[in-house]
């Protein structure tokens, strides 16, 4: 009796079978394309400011446009999409310790922490405003205050907007993160603004890490080390925004009364930073994982851009990029005068 009850448990857990494994093969090679040619792309001088992920979703939609999304493709692409996504949005707590974050301040990270969500809350009232569907605005809201593409993603894994949506989301960041990174070190010259304010604005308003790094070095080594780490301190927030994003759906869709379930992955997030801020993760980990994390990462966008439609991408029209540019400049000049105010 205990053996067949015993046979019952282990036939109700659900193994992975070789061929549902196997059904992922052609979608996972398909994305190792237009991801290989990100982190190729990556080392081209003339493209190095922008960030591997980016190349990648520029690849995955040109490819999608030439080639299609063949049916045998779609199982892996999808895997890749909704689960190792995840796995790379967990992964980037081991980039983060609590002393990071204590090393900007009090007043620094108050800055950081208000500038992101005033911006959050001016780009979802101006998306309403400019009748931008609001999954497109809470994308753009996401990437805008937080970390580009990354938080884009990390985002619509509770919005569930469409992937034409998140490949907007994520253009937006892009075209106005780069537009940023171009001008910050002259801006900040012209201002007189002290090396470490001007890495703590590149920190607090410029939208990916690759791009903060760029434009706060070259003001110097002391605005590029203290940008980088304003810039990790902004994406520990990552956590409560994606937890935010959850109960905005729910209370959209009202089922406000039910529990909400909490991502697996930002509790990863959470715990690995932990792990990190108590020098509990081997040194060989921490040497592996941002390179790690931005593989998967560029493997992920790369799926997104699979998935894009580009003629559904068009038809959302420009009010979604003008919601970008002025989130963009929002978060440019109230960080900005915060810092000249209150922190410098």
């Amino acid at each position: 009796m205990v053996h067949s009850a015993h046979t019952v448990a282990v036939s109700a857990v659900r193994w992975p079978t070789l061929s549902s494994v196997t059904r992922l093969v052609p979608g996972l090679v398909y994305c190792l394309i237009p991801a290989a040619a990100g982190l190729a792309l990556h080392r081209v001088p003339a493209l190095g400011l922008f960030s591997p992920m980016i190349l990648a979703v520029v690849v995955g939609i040109a490819l999608r446009s030439a080639v299609g999304l063949p049916r045998v493709t779609q199982a892996g692409v999808t895997f890749v999409l909704k689960r190792l996504l995840r796995i790379a949005v967990a992964l980037l707590g081991l980039q983060l310790t609590a002393a990071q974050v204590a090393a900007v301040g009090p007043t620094g990270v108050a800055i950081i922490a208000f500038s992101l969500v005033a911006t959050f809350v001016f780009t979802k009232t101006v998306g309403r405003w400019l009748g931008v569907p609001a999954p497109l605005a809470e994308l753009i809201a996401a990437g805008t205050s937080i970390c580009g593409a990354s938080a884009v993603v990390a985002a619509n894994t509770v919005t569930q907007a469409d992937d034409e949506d998140a490949a907007y989301a994520v253009a937006c960041v892009t075209v106005f993160g780069s537009i940023a990174m171009l001008s910050y070190p002259a801006l900040g010259a012209a201002l007189h603004l002290a090396p470490r304010a001007v890495g703590l604005w590149a920190g607090a308003s410029i939208h990916e890490i690759a791009q903060v790094v760029a434009a706060a070095f070259q003001s110097g080594q002391q605005a590029g080390e203290f940008g980088t780490v304003a810039k990790l301190t902004r994406v520990a927030m990552l956590a409560p925004l994606v937890l935010s994003l959850g109960a905005l759906r729910r209370r959209r869709e009202g089922t406000g009364g039910k529990p909400m379930p909490m991502p697996w992955f930002i509790l990863g997030f959470v715990a690995l930073v932990a792990l990190n801020s108590l020098h509990a993760v081997p040194a060989v980990v921490k040497d592996w994982a941002p390179g790690v994390t931005t593989s998967l990462l560029t493997l992920a966008l790369a799926a997104m851009g699979l998935h894009t439609h580009v003629g559904r991408m068009a038809a959302k029209g420009f009010a979604p990029l003008a919601l970008g540019a002025l989130a963009s400049l929002f978060i440019a000049g109230l960080s900005l005068v915060l810092i000249v105010t209150v922190w410098a």
